[in-house]
Order: structure tokens, then sequence, then C-alpha cells
């Protein structure tokens, strides 16, 4: 299973089951795995998945920089969302580049994987809930992402509080594969496969039905 055929299942799966929850329909404890992480482009027709801003937003978490204004330099523009999320000084804490360089948590996870492959302790640490007084305007979707190399090759849980299946889950799965990328390469590790968990996996009522067939015959005909 790659990205792209888990955003389709899930995309299914939540249309004709979600529960009506806070303007979503949503599904509760999912876990699946990625199985091919490289294979991390989501092409599926009625997604219109936009790869050049998610390779920008991914450059922005290599930066380490939290301000947005980085991301626009990158992209040419910043994303409404992320305006709406930036404090007054432009600063958010939902890039997970910033995230990670606290700490030094990455460098720190890349040795001690190299020190002791059997480590359970190669984890990075997203949001804190003793830091919820900042989350005012942006909480951070993502609780950790946790790596094991088991039969030489390297694993990767990614574990979220919550996930906007049409925009964050497209674009996260992208940006933590590749930081699966860049640790196997720090690492020597060969690439194994990413394990995703949404504690509440959900779709926004304006993403519902787009794969219908009413909506095919629309975009066809134009």
């Amino acid at each position: 299973k790659n990205a792209e055929k888990a955003f389709e299942y899930y995309y299914n799966l939540i249309d004709q089951h979600g529960v009506d929850f806070d303007s979503t329909k949503a599904m509760f404890n999912v876990g699946f795995y990625i199985n091919n992480p490289a294979d991390n482009h989501i092409d599926t027709w009625y997604r219109d998945w936009n790869l050049k801003y998610a390779e920008a937003e991914w450059e922005w978490y290599l930066s380490g920089s939290p301000y947005v204004e980085e991301l626009g330099n990158l992209y040419g523009k910043v994303p409404a969302i992320w305006e709406r999320m930036a404090d007054n000084n432009g600063l958010v804490n939902s890039n997970y580049g910033y995230q990670w360089e606290r700490g030094y948590q990455l460098d720190k996870v890349v040795q001690q994987l190299k020190d002791n492959p059997n480590t359970r302790k190669a984890a990075i640490s997203i949001y804190d809930g003793k830091e919820i007084n900042k989350y005012s305007k942006d909480t951070p979707c993502t609780y950790a992402v946790q790596f094991t190399v088991v039969n030489n090759r390297l694993q990767m849980c990614v574990t979220m509080r919550s996930n906007d299946l049409w925009f964050g889950f497209c674009n996260d799965q992208y940006c933590f594969s590749e930081l699966m990328k860049v640790v196997a390469q720090r690492t020597g590790y060969e690439l194994g496969s990413y394990f995703h968990f949404a504690h509440n996996l959900h779709l926004y009522e304006r993403d519902l039905n787009k794969n219908s067939l009413l909506q095919r015959k629309a975009n066809y005909y134009g």
C-alpha cells in the first residue's frame, strides 16, 4: 500500500461510514501501514494534489523557521490557512521542522539509531500538553514521530491527535516520508514501512462526495 491507495481507501470509508463530528465526518483510532513510503505522491483524479506546494512546505520544514514568511518566500505566497494560524509575529507551532530542531531532537534520534539499533527511544515529540497555553491559534496535529530498526530496515510511526485526510494527510505524509528518507540516509538503514495513526481522521463537509459520478461528469464536461 502506498499513500495514494491509503488516501483513496479512507476517503471512501469516511465518506460512507464516518461519524458526524464538529462539521466533519470522522473515524477514530485509525492506523495503517504505508509499505512503500518513497511512493509519496497523491495522483488521485478528484484530489488535484499540489506537489509544488508539498515540496515548498518540506523545504520550509528543513529550514527550521517557525515564521510563515519563509514559506511564502519558498512557495510564492503564504497559504491562507497558515496566515490564520500565525500569531501577530507571523510565528506558528506547526512547522514540524522547527519542532524537531528544538532540543536537537532529530540529531539525537539519528545518533541513538547509530549507537543502538535496538533503541526504543528514537522519538521526536511535537505536540506538548505542557505548552498548551501557547496553542491559542495553532495546535500541532502530530503528537510524535518514532523510528525503529527491524531486520536492518528503518520503520517509522507517526502518531496524530487529529488529521484532516484531504489536506493534512496528503501533505503530512509527504513531509514525514521525506523525513524518513533523511533519517535512513543519515543512519545507513534501508527504508522500511511507515505506520500512520490518527486518533481522529476526518473529512470536512466541503470535501465530501468529490469522487461521485456526478462530480466526475462535471469535471469531464467542464
